[in-house]
Parts: C-alpha cells; sequence; structure tokens
C-alpha cells in the first residue's frame, strides 16, 4: 500500500516537472534570468585596458553620444552648408590629381614585380610632376578638411649627440644615411594625407584599393605595396619580403620612395602607443620615427565607427 501511494502521488508531481522542464528550456540560452549590472571596478577595469581606443569628444563612443542642443545646432547647420562645399572641393582635387597621373602615366608601362604593380619608380619629369602635385593637393584637402595650420616639430640634439653623431657618420655620405623607411603612429584617416603631402611615401594597402576609380591609379603612382588581407594564405610571406626590399632601396637610391609603415599594426585615439610590430624592422636599415597628435576641442578625428555627417 505504501509502495502505491508513493506512485500515486510521484505520478500527481510529473506533470509540474514536465511544465517546469519545458518552461526552462523555453527560455533563450542567450538571455540569464537575471541580468546582473556591471560592477564599477570591471568598467574601470575594462576603461584601463582599452584606453588606447576610447575616444574622448562631445560625440561620444562610436559617434553615438547624446548630444546637447547647441551641438546638434551647429551639426544641424554644418551639414546644410559646410559638409557640401568641402565634398564637393575635396573631390574635385582628387579628380584634378587623377587627371595628372593619369597624363604622366601615358606612355608608360607599370613596375611589374613580385605580383605588384606600381608607377613609383617612373624617372624624369613624370616623377617630379606626380611628386610635387600630389604632396601640394594632398595639402589642399587637409586646409578644406578644416587643418588650416600644421605645426612640426624636431628633435633637436645636443652638443655631445651632435659630436658623436658627427664622428660616427664621418666616413659615411649622407645618401647612406637616408631612412628606408617612415615609422608612424596611426590614428585617423588624415594621416594617409599629412604623410602625402610631408614626403609621398609608399603604403601598404589592401590589393582592391588598386582596383578603385581614381584612388587604384593613385595609389600606383605613390608605389602602394598590395596585400590580400582577406586571406591568409603565404600571401603574407611574399609581401613582407617586398617590403622589406623596398626599404633597402630607398635607403640606397636618393629618388626610391621610402616605405611607410605603421609599426602598431592598427589605429588608437592618439594619446597611447601600443607595441612594435617587428615588420617595419627586418630589413634593418634606419628608419625616421614620427608621430602625429590631433589637438581638438569638439570632435577627435581618431579612426572609428562614425556617421559622416559628424565629419563636418
Amino acid at each position: 500500500m505504501e509502495k502505491e501511494t508513493e506512485l500515486r502521488d510521484l505520478d500527481s508531481k510529473l506533470p509540474h516537472l514536465v511544465d517546469d522542464a519545458s518552461a526552462k528550456v523555453d527560455r533563450p540560452l542567450l538571455k540569464p534570468e537575471r541580468s546582473t549590472p556591471a560592477s564599477t571596478e570591471s568598467i574601470q577595469e575594462l576603461e584601463k585596458k582599452f584606453a588606447a581606443y576610447v575616444r574622448n569628444d562631445v560625440y561620444g563612443p562610436l559617434g553615438q553620444g547624446e548630444l546637447p542642443f547647441k551641438e546638434k545646432l551647429l551639426l544641424g547647420i554644418a551639414i546644410v552648408t559646410l559638409l557640401p562645399i568641402r565634398v564637393v572641393l575635396a573631390m574635385s582635387i582628387l579628380l584634378l590629381y587623377y587627371l595628372i597621373c593619369r597624363i604622366c602615366t601615358l606612355f608608360s608601362a607599370p613596375n611589374r614585380e613580385d605580383e605588384q604593380e606600381d608607377y613609383a619608380h617612373m624617372g624624369g619629369w613624370r616623377r617630379s610632376v606626380t611628386v610635387r602635385s600630389g604632396r601640394l593637393l594632398s595639402r589642399l584637402i587637409l586646409f578644406v578638411f578644416g587643418f588650416y595650420w600644421i605645426n612640426e616639430t624636431y628633435r633637436d640634439l645636443s652638443d655631445n649627440e651632435k659630436s658623436a653623431t658627427e664622428n660616427q657618420s664621418k666616413d659615411q655620405s649622407e645618401e647612406a644615411e637616408r631612412p628606408g623607411a617612415i615609422i608612424s603612429n596611426h590614428v585617423s584617416y588624415i594621416d594617409i594625407l599629412y604623410h602625402m603631402s610631408s614626403s609621398f611615401p609608399s603604403f601598404v594597402a589592401k590589393r582592391s584599393v588598386a582596383k578603385l576609380p581614381l584612388v587604384g591609379l593613385i595609389s600606383k603612382c605613390l608605389g602602394c605595396v598590395f596585400v590580400q588581407r582577406e586571406s591568409k594564405s603565404s600571401d603574407f610571406k611574399g609581401v613582407s619580403g617586398v617590403v622589406t626590399e623596398r626599404v633597402r632601396e630607398a635607403h640606397r637610391k636618393k629618388f626610391a620612395p621610402m616605405m611607410m609603415l605603421f609599426p602598431e599594426g592598427t589605429t588608437t585615439n592618439g594619446d597611447h602607443l601600443l607595441p612594435f610590430k617587428t615588420g617595419a624592422f627586418l630589413a634593418r636599415m634606419p628608419v625616421l620615427p614620427v608621430i602625429l597628435r590631433y589637438p581638438y576641442q569638439r570632435f577627435s578625428p581618431a579612426w572609428d565607427s562614425i556617421s559622416g555627417v559628424t565629419i563636418s
């Protein structure tokens, strides 16, 4: 009799157990029953860990912060007035430089080595025109974007360092000490325009850039080294060898374009430096270090997922 009563009790409880189990199964696996808010300590740790990538302007993270009414008003006025003017002027300058590159490369075959294609090794007036006009028009685009003044400072060697450097380089020519590459921190899309206006170097770019309208020919005139970044094949080893050879060539030859390399391998907000990758130093040639800083009050030009209107 006791066993029968126990079985009856178990049968009466089974439907409730099944209902509870099915209710748990129906709950989404990625949604916990109660969402516990992140502690203040964990948020501070994350901000400290990723401090090099945090935006510090009025537009907030990813440009999606809550703006005060004054900022919204200024942004609305800029969208209607300033943004169209800047876009039209920048595109006109880009088209002008494309036409210059097109004229300079007429009846001239590109240099094809190691699955690369470029016009950077042209000589004579062709190379002179592409470089000088490229530097001038790049600076003009920067002016259109609002970079009216660019302050450049250089490290001044002390007397002892100067004398030591003179003694070491007494038997070496000026060409032998020419840097083979420029290394710089990477903050913004503006970095490329600045380096073009300053030294007109060659960059490492995605292979798809070579096929873009207007920009494709310009990148070939810059002598960009194209890499298939989406592929995980042995292509990187070949590109690394091309970059190393380019750095050595720029060190040896006065008119060879220098390589522009970003040794951090990514972009930051400009307030921090990340550990360097070794690719820029494999050639074991002198490099020219450059540090870019963007002083700002309202809008940080740091590379980020921002809406296009914010740039205005």
